[in-house]
């Protein structure tokens, strides 16, 4: 029933299924002859699917866990904003992601703010607790819940110590936050904090998927959409969790 094209739907689906740093909707719009809120609603529709099958798996093995903020930095706010003359504050906003190193598969969360129960809620939900052994930093948030797990093995980065001997390391998870910060910048710009887990969610497939040749990964997006209907009301009037920055 969409009034968009089905050759424009197709175009835009392989275009988020193979630009690795994603497609703003600015140029959808430009691109397709759209406006500017049918492009971004069609992104979004797409985003959807492309979030991880419900009924997935947990990880399991060794997996890899490492937490990140995303947003502007402090300093650059206007001279005149007094959040620039408050030391220490930030509205940045934090994502914590899980790298299981058997399959590549990444999952992320956009996260209230950054404790070790709150670490622990959102690593306990993805991965089976008794099977699978933790790869950190140096953070001490970490060895607080690591009796939970089958194990846990950190990596001192303060110590310059980045791949341990065992071939312990973070790079995994701290590569996927590479790009996706990377890509924040260059192509969105900005990310709010009520829609930033779709676009986490499309990074994500992006990565999990990133050895399949681009015609295989919008087959295997064509095939997830069944069932992923989303409004244009949804996206634009959706409760979300009031952000709550670390500091609080």
């Amino acid at each position: 029933g969409s009034k968009i094209p089905v050759r424009t739907w197709v175009f835009v689906v392989f275009e988020m299924a193979s630009s690795k740093n994603g497609v703003a909707a600015k140029e959808i719009e430009r691109k397709y002859g759209l406006t500017s809120k049918s492009a971004w609603f069609l992104m979004h529709r797409i985003r959807e699917a492309m979030k991880r099958d419900p009924m997935a798996g947990l990880l399991t093995g060794q997996v890899v866990v490492d937490e990140t903020y995303i947003g502007g930095k402090p300093s650059n706010r206007h001279k005149h904003d007094p959040r620039k003359r408050m030391m220490g504050v930030t509205d940045k906003i934090p994502v914590v992601a899980l790298v299981s190193r058997q399959t590549g598969e990444v999952r992320t969360k956009v996260m209230p703010n950054v404790t070790s129960e709150n670490l622990h809620a959102a690593i306990a939900g993805e991965v089976e607790v008794a099977r699978t052994v933790l790869h950190t930093d140096g953070s001490f948030r970490y060895p607080r819940i690591a009796h939970h797990y089958a194990g846990h093995e950190a990596v001192d980065h303060q110590a310059g110590e980045y791949v341990r001997a065992d071939g312990v390391t973070t790079n995994q998870a701290e590569n996927f936050f590479s790009q996706l910060k990377r890509s924040i910048d260059g192509t969105h710009h900005s990310v709010s904090v009520q829609h930033l887990q779709r676009y986490l969610s499309e990074f994500e497939f992006r990565y999990t998927y990133r050895k399949d040749t681009d015609s295989e990964r919008m087959a295997r997006l064509v095939k997830q959409v069944h069932g992923r209907r989303l409004t244009y009301r949804k996206p634009v009037d959706e409760p979300y969790p009031k952000h709550k920055p670390f500091w609080g």
